[in-house]
C-alpha cells in the first residue's frame, strides 16, 4: 500500500481509479464534496435504489462502504448533522478494503476523508487508512487543492 498526497481536483483524477468519500446514513449529500458527488453521479438516487433505507428507519449502513459505479460512499455517521466517530470510519474503511480485495481494485483516490465539514483529524484518519490497507498492494491518492 502506498499513500500519495497530491494537489489535484479529485474529479480530475485519471481513469482507472475508484473514488471514495464520506456520507451520512440518511444519504443527504447536501454539503461539502458529497454534494458534488450527488450532482455528478446522481448519487442520492443511486444509493436509495441500490442500498434502500428500510421502511420506518431514518438511516442505514453506518460503518459500511457502499459501492456505486466507481465510487465508495463511506457511511461514517447516521444523520447529516451528526459528526462521525473514528470507529465508524474505521469500520467503513475495513469494508472498503475487503471490497477492493474481492473486486481486485488496486487504485483509490479520495479527499482527506472526514476532515472537511466533519472535522476529524487528518493525522488520525491517515493512521487508520495506513492500518487498514497495510497488507495490500493498493495505491491511494489523497487529493486536495
Amino acid at each position: 500500500m502506498t499513500i500519495t498526497e497530491i494537489n489535484q481536483d479529485l474529479f480530475n483524477i485519471p481513469q482507472g481509479f475508484y473514488l471514495a468519500h464520506c456520507i451520512s446514513g440518511d444519504y443527504a449529500l447536501g454539503a461539502g464534496i458529497a454534494k458534488n458527488f450527488d450532482k455528478l453521479y446522481d448519487m442520492r438516487f443511486k444509493l436509495h435504489k441500490k442500498y434502500p433505507i428500510p421502511d420506518g428507519k431514518k438511516f442505514a449502513n453506518v460503518g459500511r462502504a457502499l459501492l456505486v459505479d466507481n465510487v465508495f460512499n463511506l457511511v461514517t455517521k447516521p444523520l447529516y448533522f451528526h459528526k462521525p466517530r473514528y470507529n465508524d470510519l474505521e469500520d467503513a474503511l475495513i469494508d472498503m478494503q475487503a471490497e477492493c480485495e474481492m473486486q481486485h481494485i488496486k487504485r483509490l483516490a479520495m479527499p482527506r476523508i472526514g476532515c472537511g465539514l466533519d472535522k476529524l483529524s487528518w493525522d488520525k484518519v491517515k493512521d487508520l487508512i495506513e492500518k487498514v490497507f497495510a497488507d495490500t498492494d493498493i495505491d491511494i491518492y489523497v487529493c486536495s487543492l
